[in-house]
This record gives C-alpha cells, structure tokens and sequence, in this order.
C-alpha cells in the first residue's frame, strides 16, 4: 500500500479511536459489532445479515490469505464498515485471486485499521450496542457527531428488502429428491448448497413473495432464511410466515428467520445488550443433552418467557454462555428453527445435522 491516510472511528457515546483508512477512502456509519471468530474473514464480510453494521474483527491481522472466489456468501460485501487491528495488503495465498484492499475498493467499502480493537471490544462490551461513525476524508469530530445523530438505529430498522433477491432463482443437484421454497430475508450461499447437497431443488424467492406463488412450486418443504435487522420490523414477513405455517408442511428457520417464525407464532423478540457474532459459540441440544459448537450472527433474540407461555412451542437449544433461547420446535407440527448457523462458514461442523432433520421430516410428510 502507498503512505497511510488518516482515518477517525467515533462512536455514539463520544469515544474516539484514532487509526489508519483500508479500503474505499469515505464516510461509512452503522451499529458498531464485533465478531470473536479467528478464521472467515471473507464469510463474515460477505453475509447479508451484517448489512448495515461496522464489524470489528478480533482477531489481530484480517487479510493474510486475501480473498479466494469460492468464499463468499452473497453477491458482495455487506458489512457497512470493518475496524480491523493490522490489516495486512499483501496475501500469501497461492488460490487467493486478490487482497482484501481490492476487494474493499471493488465494493466500495470504507474501514479503518491501527486500532486498539481490545480496547475498543472492552468498551463496547461494558458499554452495549450502539451506533458509529468512521471517516477517511473528515477528521473534524464535531462534524462527524453532527453526521452520526442523524444514523437510525438498529431497533425498529427493516434491512432484509435491502439483500433480499429481486426476482426467483433455482438451484438443482443432479438427483432432485425434495423441493424447497426458501424465503430470502438475505440468505448466505451455504445454506443454499447445504441443502442442495442433500438432493433438494432449492426455488428461492424475494421475501415479499405471495404464499400462493410459493405453494406453486410444490415443495417438499420451507426455508426461511438468516437476515439482517429488527424482525420485530416486519410484520408483513411475520404473517406471510404465518400463512406458510398454515400449510402444515416441514419448515427450517435460520436466525432471523428462527426469529419471524417465532414472532409467527405469537412469541416476543427482544434486542441484547451485545449480540452473539463469532464461530465458537458453545450451545446445549436439550433434546440429546450434546453440546455443539455454532457460528453465530445475530443483535436480537426470541424472549424465553415467551416461549414458556405457549403450549405448542418447545424450547430446543440453549446457549451455554449467557443461557439465551438458541433454538425451538413445534410440538406437533414438524417445524422447528435454531438462532444460529447450521451451515457454519466459516466455522465448526457441530450442527449440520439439522439439515438431516429438515430432510428427514420432509420424507415423513411426503
């Protein structure tokens, strides 16, 4: 890289982090997040469901290994921003096909590196979730407070119309055995491919996709997809889902898509304090009593109290560290969703199972 430009990071509270500008030199703002995994760099910046967030990553060097063709989740980079420790501008990949600073330049994505993400993870950690702003081409803080107060924030906020797809797209395995409609509130491809090498015709559908152009299709079963934002800002998802339930049929939710189901069925959702973001996040099966280690994304979660009150939903997972609802199942329909990512990527393995289970129910059905 050429000479280092300055760049600024101030957050909603008024703490400032000075550092270095990677990528685009800009303005970028959003809720500031951080993801503790220590591999995925390009995954995480590629999922849909960070639409609209500025990622710190915690591991301290982010683009060693470049950018490699086969990694990305979604058509782009999604995350509105990255804060990064050392950013590293070469790459010693031998598949690798550019460095992260192209990538970043080819999206148009502002970050900033040389920054104490330790510290800045601490603060945030103690202080919860909120808004930033960072800037390479205005340094003036009094200025760019004026710019971060006019930032929404993520409570209330609908981001999945942003990624979801715009028209209806299907992707085949040689063998079809299933058919899947998968709602799209902005998918990652690895679900896609999770399911497809399990013999399913996946159809993916915009999010605002009628029921009756769904059931058209015929499918076996319903995917409802990761995604980012409030779901507690979607009540036109929460009744198409509803509708989907209506249809008797098997359904697989994935985080946001764990959490419309939910909402679906009179459950409550609320926003924490710090979201859980990173792959080694360790989860209980209360079902087989095993424990699993997931890859997780996500600012918002289903309300434990809600599920207690509802005869025919039972509560599936539990996260091990702070005892939140990671996953549900309907008691006698042959439905159920988890809060976490399955198709793990990057990440462990742990829980692709569920994939079976989704497969498995929809041979019961047929």
């Amino acid at each position: 890289m050429s000479e280092k430009k300055p760049a600024v990071l101030l957050l909603e509270d008024g703490t400032v982090f000075d550092g270095t500008a990677i990528g685009k030199t800009g303005t970028t703002a959003g809720e500031i997040a951080f993801n503790t995994g220590m591999t995925g760099y390009q995954e995480v910046f590629t999922d849909p469901s960070y639409y609209g967030q500025i990622l710190i990553m915690n591991t301290a060097h982010i683009g060693n290994y470049g950018v490699h063709e086969q990694e990305i989740e979604s058509d782009g980079i999604k995350v509105a921003g990255m804060v990064i420790k050392k950013f590293s501008d070469g790459y010693s990949r031998p598949s690798g096909s550019k460095s992260l600073q192209d990538y970043m330049l080819e999206n148009e994505k502002v970050g900033i590196a040389d920054v104490d993400t330790r510290a800045l993870v601490r603060h945030i950690r103690n202080a919860g979730a909120m808004n930033c702003i960072i800037s390479s081409e205005q340094l003036d803080i009094d200025i760019l407070k004026g710019k971060l107060k006019d930032v929404p924030s993520m409570a209330g906020l609908e981001l999945s119309s942003k990624v979801t797809t715009s028209s209806i797209y299907d992707i085949e395995p040689e063998n079809k055995v299933y058919k899947v409609a998968l709602v799209d509130f902005g998918v990652k491809k690895n679900i896609i491919r999770c399911l497809v090498e399990r013999g399913c015709h996946v159809r993916v559908f915009p999010m605002n996709t009628s029921v009756e152009e769904m059931e058209s299709f015929n499918p076996d079963g319903y995917m409802l997809s990761n995604g980012p934002g409030d779901p507690s800002a979607m009540p036109a998802s929460v009744e198409l889902v509803k509708n989907i339930v209506a249809l008797n049929k098997p359904i697989f939710g994935i985080c946001l898509g764990h959490q419309i189901l939910s909402l679906s069925q009179g459950l409550k959702t609320e926003k924490m304090f710090n979201g859980h973001r990173g792959i080694n996040h360790p989860i209980k099966n209360l079902i087989t009593g095993r424990g699993e280690v997931t890859s997780q994304n996500h600012g918002f979660v289903v309300s434990k109290d809600s599920v207690s009150d509802n005869d025919e939903i039972e509560m599936t997972h539990i996260h091990l560290n702070d005892d939140t609802l990671a996953g549900i199942a309907f008691k006698s329909k042959p439905m159920f969703s988890v809060q976490y990512h399955p198709e793990a990527s990057a990440g462990p393995h742990d829980s692709r199972y569920l994939f079976d289970q989704f497969i498995d129910n929809m041979k019961k059905n047929k």
